[in-house]
């Protein structure tokens, strides 16, 4: 089975964020190499979703909604959710995995 991957509006910003962070402190080529690494990570959930991990910050408040796949440093958090055409992955937040995550995880995944 082949899933819809969609990215909420946030992620786009992560992305560009990202983005300016290494093109600052290393180059545009750089980034843009980072960027196309994670654009495609994101993609291959279409086949197996189910392969990412229980993010332990999530699991920890007994949380088992969301997923993350880890394209070090950074982790894409998503969920896989139904509709009306089948199944879908929402990615919803990628973040780089070296920060403390728990507000951030907090703000982006548990206020909805």
């Amino acid at each position: 089975m082949v899933y819809t991957v969609r990215v909420a509006a946030a992620v786009e910003r992560d992305l560009s964020d990202i983005y300016d962070y290494i093109a600052t402190e290393a180059s545009a080529g750089r980034a843009e190499g980072v960027l196309e690494r994670l654009r495609r990570d994101v993609l291959s959930l279409a086949k197996e979703p189910d392969r990412g991990s229980w993010p332990p910050e999530l699991l920890a408040l007994g949380l088992r909604d969301f997923r993350q796949l880890v394209s070090r440093p950074y982790r894409i958090f998503y969920r896989v959710t139904f509709y009306k055409g089948g199944q879908q992955v929402m990615v919803l937040l990628i973040a780089d995995g070296r920060r403390n995550l728990k507000a951030l995880l907090e703000r982006r995944l548990l206020s909805r």
